[in-house]
């Protein structure tokens, strides 16, 4: 049974470039008009995709109501447990930037703020998913129990019990 703050447990991979992608033009825009409070924005759609995933996240909504429609790729699964833990470093580096923006410090808060326009683009145009591979290496080394993720070992697992 699903509850309210429950994440996916495998999310199209082309759905999540495309919110990687608008989440790079957000933090574009705001290092264009200076907006910084568009970080503070960004962090609260990140905590409400590690809380419940694409529910209540409105650059989910954005991108599986008005964008994923119109693209002509085809949906590809992949585990959701390591893109929730990708979500939840957005959502710590975009509180940790607006944060330091409040407290007046620019400088330390766009050094961050490098971390939110690299890691964004690399998903949204290389498929690499920096979070993802910070996960799969703490299920390598034994700090992510495999139980936690038996679709990042093998998507065909959850594909043949659905």
């Amino acid at each position: 049974m699903r509850t309210v703050l429950d994440f996916p447990r495998v999310v199209d991979d082309v759905s999540v470039r495309v919110v990687a992608g608008l989440v790079l033009v957000v933090v574009l825009a705001t290092a264009v008009t200076g907006w910084w409070w568009l970080f503070a924005v960004l962090a609260v759609d990140f905590w409400l995709r590690v809380a419940s995933g694409p529910r209540f996240s409105p650059l989910a909504h954005l991108t599986l109501r008005v964008i994923r429609p119109r693209l002509p790729a085809a949906p590809r699964d992949t585990p959701g447990p390591p893109k929730r833990f990708a979500a939840l470093m957005g959502a710590v580096l975009t509180t940790a930037i607006a944060v330091l923006f409040a407290v007046g410090a620019p400088t330390a808060a766009w050094v961050l703020g490098v971390a939110m326009v690299v890691f964004p683009a690399l998903e949204a145009f290389v498929g690499l998913c920096v979070g993802c591979t910070i996960f799969a290496f703490g299920m390598r080394v034994g700090l992510v129990p495999e139980s936690v993720c038996v679709e990042c070992r093998d998507i065909t697992l959850r594909q043949r019990s659905a």
